[in-house]
């Protein structure tokens, strides 16, 4: 249940986009300092090959949502006039017999007590 919830928020995309700017980040780190990484990183004017492809997937994914045709209910035809016919020979079933028996007889009542005052 928890995998079908993140699916359809798309919070697995996000995951995804999360390492892709920490690899992203730890890159940039060792041939810059910390202030220009961080900039490199999240200005979107250098995307890495795992942000592509997680864009292309996203829009991908909207397109395919897209093409689905939607679907109308239709309810069966309205009878104006309903007919019902008996079968031609009917007999009724009895009830006795159908149901079985108790098998454990009822307790005894025990005797009344005569009251001591």
């Amino acid at each position: 249940m928890v995998v079908a919830l993140v699916l359809t928020t798309g919070l697995h995309w996000a995951a995804l986009q999360t390492v892709a700017w920490m690899t992203m980040l730890t890159d940039n780190l060792h041939s810059s300092s910390f202030h220009d990484a961080v900039a490199e990183t999240f200005d979107g004017r250098h995307p890495c090959c795992l942000c592509k492809a997680i864009a292309a997937a996203k829009k991908s994914e909207r397109k395919s949502e897209a093409v689905l045709p939607v679907l109308k209910l239709e309810s069966p035809p309205h009878i104006e006039q309903i007919t019902l016919i008996s079968p031609k020979q009917f007999s009724a079933f009895s009830l006795e017999g159908l149901f079985a028996d108790s098998s454990f007889p009822k307790p005894p009542v025990p005797p009344p007590r005569a009251f001591q005052v």
